[in-house]
């Protein structure tokens, strides 16, 4: 068990990893808490060093850089700890947004968890939760699944496990994949399923584009996608059907145990494997959990 008091000073010497939210797009969205913080730290951790170095001279911030990425993590990850732990403060940054989502920084705040560090959030923009409030869809429950599979199969498979989602679903997506990952999803999820396209959030040319999944495609015949994109997709909302109902018989003659190995040889973690078979049962992740230990 870890239990981190985030603001008790009980004269610890180690630093701390403080997880500073950047602008998406309207350098006006950077905090000042965030601009404090990213002073006052001894380092700052940043995925493109040369985009992060635009926004300090931008705030007139000095500190120190280090260069913490997907291809460095190995090495990066620890050498960080070891600064931490002899009582410097790094602030984690990504290219913009949120770090620790959709980025290696999640890798660090593990590390820094397992070295008794405290890891302190500085909120800040967030491109799918601005995407998801402005969409109009439902914001009661929704699942964020980062970027789809590149391929045809397994974006069909993840699609596939998606339709039972009863919450919104949001994702990312790069302009010259968007028409054939909504192609797929008209396939699969039907094409009058609703949907909003959300791009250059923040920015001089945001937009939204709000209908059917039919009625996007037809939009982006005449206005070729441009920009980086939000998909915000309307949930199942709990409705069944005859073909959802078929969907879902390939399961139902397994052991709890052999639906989580069955999706696991499909090439899914223990725990979104875990996740998905506790979805297709209609149980809590943690009865299902429970379950596969029974007498361990």
């Amino acid at each position: 068990m870890n239990i981190q008091k985030s603001y008790h000073d009980a004269g610890e010497q180690r630093g701390k990893l403080y997880l500073v939210g950047t602008p998406i797009g309207n350098l006006e969205d950077m905090t000042y808490r965030a601009v404090r913080v990213l002073r006052e730290v001894q380092w700052i951790a940043a995925e493109d060093t040369r985009q992060t170095r635009k926004l300090l001279t931008h705030f007139d911030i000095a500190t120190r850089m280090v260069s913490y990425h997907e291809h460095n993590k190995h090495a990066s990850g620890p050498e960080l700890v070891r600064l931490m732990q002899a009582g410097d403060s790094i602030a984690l940054v990504s290219d913009a947004g949120l770090p620790a989502i959709c980025d290696p920084g999640a890798d660090l705040v593990r590390l820094a968890i397992d070295a008794e560090i405290d890891v302190i959030p500085v909120p800040g923009a967030n491109a799918a939760l601005s995407a998801l409030i402005m969409s109009g869809l439902p914001t009661e429950r929704f699942t964020f699944v980062g970027f789809l599979p590149r391929d045809k199969k397994p974006l069909e498979k993840e699609l596939k496990a998606l339709k039972r989602e009863p919450g919104t679903v949001l994702c990312y997506e790069s302009p010259h994949r968007l028409v054939k990952t909504l192609t797929a999803m008209s396939e699969i999820l039907g094409e009058d399923h609703e949907i909003c396209l959300i791009r250059e959030l923040t920015k001089k040319y945001e937009e939204a584009v709000r209908g059917t999944i039919r009625e996007c495609l037809a939009h982006l015949d005449e206005h070729p996608p441009q920009g980086e994109y939000c998909l915000v997709i309307r949930g199942s909302n709990g409705e069944s059907s005859a073909e959802s109902d078929d969907d879902a018989a390939w399961w139902t003659g397994l052991t709890p145990q052999e639906h989580v190995a069955r999706y696991e040889a499909e090439g899914f973690a223990h725990k979104e494997a875990l996740r998905r078979a506790a979805q297709d049962r209609g149980v809590p992740k943690r009865e299902l959990y429970n379950l596969l230990h029974q007498g361990n």
